[in-house]
């Protein structure tokens, strides 16, 4: 506590106040403050992480665990609620990328925005990389995209965040399998994808196709997207204390159950 050298803080278990610490640097000028914690223990930042979007502060939170997929820690560290209450904060960019890509980019944006705050959302679990292009668009800049397209015209739209994009493009091999084309839209970023001109969202979301949303969380507010007919794969309370990839499955976020809701929803309409 002596040595005021370093670039980092131990704040200790005090999430609040490290929050409003990061509003006063940010304030100050000078540098551009980020921290680290649980995402599930923004509920004790939120006061602070508030003030950040009124005072349109860059202020970046990176914050881990961010599902189910935690694992042992049990329903209490399960944020499942989270994203949903702090995407309803005006004026805050909640970030959850679906592979190292972007990680990046999403970072690349909490930097480059003077006006508005960051909540980075990641997981525990390891996950693949999708991004192999080698494109240097930064991507996720549009808050979504198609990241896996459909071989042919697609029927079936699949939408996911973080983890769960994975278990997207999986699900849209099992649909291929049986004729079914469907496109993956990675959607890392709701508020900048809600900021895009409608015939941008249109061409993204697709028309005239199914719609299934896989989040490991609860479906608060996936229904401007799926619509009231579309289907969700995800959390509808808390979860349980197991093994990430035995949560998943208990659970039933699998691609096997993303392909047959969008098979049911295919055969309904």
């Amino acid at each position: 506590r002596n040595d005021f050298g370093g670039r980092y803080i131990h704040y200790g278990i005090r999430e609040h106040a490290m929050a409003a610490a990061m509003n006063g640097m940010a304030q100050h000028g000078g540098v551009i403050p980020y921290a680290g914690t649980f995402l599930v223990f923004a509920d004790y930042m939120r006061p602070a992480l508030r003030l950040s979007a009124l005072m349109r502060q860059r202020v970046i939170q990176v914050l881990t665990h961010d599902s189910i997929g935690l694992g042992e820690d049990g329903p209490t560290h399960q944020p499942v609620e989270t994203l949903a209450s702090l995407r309803s904060i005006p004026n805050l960019n909640v970030f959850r990328p679906g592979d190292a890509v972007e990680v990046a980019e999403c970072w690349e944006i909490a930097v480059s925005t003077e006006n508005t705050p960051s909540v980075i959302s990641l997981t525990r679990q390891g996950i693949p990389t999708l991004r192999e292009d080698g494109s240097s668009e930064n991507k996720c800049a549009k808050g979504a995209y198609i990241i896996s397209k459909a071989e042919g015209d697609a029927s079936v739209t699949i939408m996911a965040t973080g983890s769960e994009v994975s278990v997207g493009v999986k699900a849209q091999e099992l649909l291929a399998i049986d004729g079914i084309a469907a496109n993956v839209v990675s959607m890392p970023c709701w508020e900048l994808f809600d900021a895009q001109p409608a015939v941008y969202r249109a061409s993204v979301l697709g028309e005239d196709t199914v719609k299934v949303a896989i989040e490991a969380a609860v479906s608060f507010g996936w229904e401007k997207y799926i619509g009231a007919d579309g289907a969700f794969i995800g959390m509808s309370g808390f979860g349980a204390s197991a093994p990430a990839s035995d949560l998943f499955k208990h659970f039933g976020i699998t691609a096997e159950a993303v392909a047959a809701a969008a098979k049911k929803q295919l055969q309904e309409t």
